[in-house]
């Protein structure tokens, strides 16, 4: 009997993009939502702690996402992309991966800058520099305008996805959508 290549992602490529992608949704509404609380309450920390936490779990996530990714096979568009669509996409995926990795690196950096503990599930993280205040205002605003283009990337991701799925109607958000059938 002939065998096929897959047309969807490996179960845990896509199980990871969608649990990544709600991990990084909530990191954004607890660091957003801190500001509905009066600075130094109890509810504003705990939205910064969830913040962390969250960040932290993205970072610690992406690497086993993108050893999921290299070592699984990716499904053929079809019908293909034209070739300057395909590089748009290869460097929107690029884009999103590194910010996946630097902006939790960044605002772990920060942290570590201010001498703040860290801590994720209750366990405590390494600094990854010793306290340097001069350095606080430097990552702050990197992790922050990173942020800002954050936004941009993810909401180009799902435009880009709803695109292909209503205007070109090719398979790409379909490989991706996890109650298909394999």
């Amino acid at each position: 009997m002939p065998t096929y290549p897959p047309t969807r992602h490996h179960r845990l490529v896509i199980g990871l993009h969608w649990f990544m992608a709600l991990l990084i949704v909530a990191a954004y509404a607890a660091i957003e939502l801190r500001e509905f609380f009066p600075k130094g309450s109890d509810p504003r920390l705990l939205m910064k702690t969830i913040h962390y936490g969250l960040g932290l779990s993205v970072l610690a996530l992406v690497s086993v996402r993108l050893l999921a990714r290299f070592l699984s096979h990716t499904p053929a568009i079809v019908p293909a992309l034209p070739k300057a669509q395909h590089l748009m996409s290869q460097l929107m995926h690029l884009a999103l991966y590194g910010f996946m990795l630097v902006m939790p690196l960044l605002g772990w950096l920060l942290l570590s800058a201010k001498g703040e503990h860290i801590q994720l599930f209750g366990v405590q993280i390494p600094a990854l520099i010793a306290e340097k205040i001069e350095l606080e205002d430097l990552f702050e605003e990197l992790h922050e305008t990173l942020g800002s283009i954050g936004y941009g990337l993810i909401g180009l991701h799902v435009l880009a996805g709803l695109f292909h799925h209503y205007i070109r109607r090719d398979n790409t958000l379909a490989r991706m959508l996890p109650w298909l059938k394999h």
